[in-house]
């Protein structure tokens, strides 16, 4: 959690000397007010050595200068400068390749420590380890829902690490800014990028923002109501104010319309029938919500509330669509093939090689067809029709044209070829 300093180019007036406490940060979100007796010329981002308890440590200086004074009274109301701790001195590099092995040990010891707690059947989550950069301490952090016996655990664990031990409970929002993550919304955690006070939320914040309680979606990582839910909730009340209350109930000739929800953004009240749901939710202005509850104050009541309905015209937009870019549907047609007609004209049915299932088919149909012609008894002339008479020409009769077909046929027919014997061997064929 890094802070801007935007009093960093401000000059101190004339025989003013500098602020001599600054906040150091360690690891993860844990900041302390230190006091610089020895005059060192430090700036943002300096790792230097400070006092512990006991012992010493590294940390990072993240505030110099008149900032400081004012976040000492922000955070920290009853500091006293006398009583604060002292920076000792820049960290050299050998105190920079301790610092670096104690951050190494703490996921290791972190393991071994949750194994021991198991052991003891503690109901507690052992979730960080901060170890002293001189390897004389180690803080260990752990959640629980209620109190925790581990004196035992302690005894446990220096005799495992050969170290100080230190418990520290936290809460469950505390532990999700120590570790971080992700958030629903895509961006990292408020709790451990800039959120530094952890307020109450409760589930009326989601009931004046008409959202549905649904606590999958309204918990965050910690398993709390999110944070976030609290950003807006002022907005909200302040704009309910103007709203008639959501209790009272309009009466109709009709039937009696409870309310359902409200529309702070299109300033909406939703009404139904009770009883009758056929007729859907009823969107009412709150004037004209008003007026209902005085008619009905005065003992009259309105015939339905479809006649106090405001419809709202829809405003298109000013711009004109030049390149159809707006049209959602414009690359369907550039996707879409046209299937072939198989059995049309343009098809390939009469190419494409029959199965054994249609061949049996077919043959079948042909046998059928060649066994009722077999068993249909030729039509004898029993004297109701004539007999057709050869008619020729000259007898008054124009005799029928012979067909083109026929014609084109009788001349593509090819003669019999005689079996002529073949030629010796010493013949040519000419």
């Amino acid at each position: 959690m890094e802070v801007y300093n935007w009093l960093s180019n401000m000059s101190l007036p004339g025989g003013q000397t500098p602020y001599d406490i600054l906040e150091i940060r360690f690891k993860n979100s844990r900041k302390g007010f230190y006091r610089n007796t020895k005059n060192h010329s430090l700036h943002v981002g300096d790792v230097v050595v400070v006092e512990g308890s006991p012992g010493q440590d590294i940390g990072v200086v993240s505030i110099v200068g008149e900032l400081t004074r004012i976040q000492v009274k922000k955070k920290s109301p009853g500091f006293k400068q006398a009583e604060a701790r002292k920076i000792l001195r820049i960290a050299e590099q050998e105190d920079i390749d301790r610092w670096i092995k104690a951050r190494d040990l703490e996921k290791e010891v972190m393991y071994k420590a949750r194994t021991l707690a198991v052991n003891l059947n503690l109901e507690m989550k052992i979730s960080d380890v901060e170890y002293q950069a001189d390897l004389t301490k180690a803080t260990f952090y752990y959640t629980a829902e209620g109190r925790v016996d581990f004196r035992q655990l302690i005894k446990d664990m220096a005799d495992e690490f050969k170290i100080r031990i230190e418990m520290r409970q936290i809460g469950a929002r505390q532990e999700a800014s120590r570790l971080g993550g992700i958030g629903s919304c895509g961006r990292e955690l408020c709790c451990s990028t800039w959120l530094t006070d952890f307020r109450t939320v409760s589930t009326s914040a989601a009931r004046y923002q008409q959202l549905s309680l649904n606590p999958q979606k309204l918990a965050g990582q910690c398993g709390k109501l999110k944070c976030c839910l609290n950003y807006e909730l002022d907005m909200y009340l302040d704009a309910i104010k103007a709203f008639p209350k959501g209790d009272l109930k309009l009466r109709t000739d009709k039937g009696i319309a409870a309310h359902i929800k409200t529309d702070v953004f299109k300033q909406q009240m939703w009404y139904v029938y009770e009883g009758d749901f056929s007729s859907g939710l009823i969107p009412l202005k709150p004037e004209r919500v008003r007026e209902i509850i005085r008619m009905n104050k005065d003992g009259k009541k309105p015939h339905d509330l479809v006649e106090f309905m405001e419809t709202a015209e829809v405003k298109e937009p000013d711009y004109t669509n030049v390149v159809g870019q707006d049209d959602l549907n414009r690359f369907d047609k550039m996707f879409k093939k046209k299937k072939p007609n198989r059995n049309g004209p343009g098809g390939n049915n009469k190419n494409r090689p029959q199965s054994k299932s249609q061949q049996n088919n077919k043959a079948n149909k042909n046998n059928q067809n060649n066994k009722n012609k077999a068993a249909k008894p030729p039509q004898s002339n029993n004297g109701n029709q004539k007999p057709k008479e050869d008619r020729t020409e000259g007898e008054g009769v124009s005799a029928k044209k012979p067909n083109r077909n026929n014609r084109n046929r009788k001349k593509n027919r090819k003669k019999p070829t005689e079996n002529k014997p073949n030629p010796p061997n010493n013949e040519i064929p000419k």
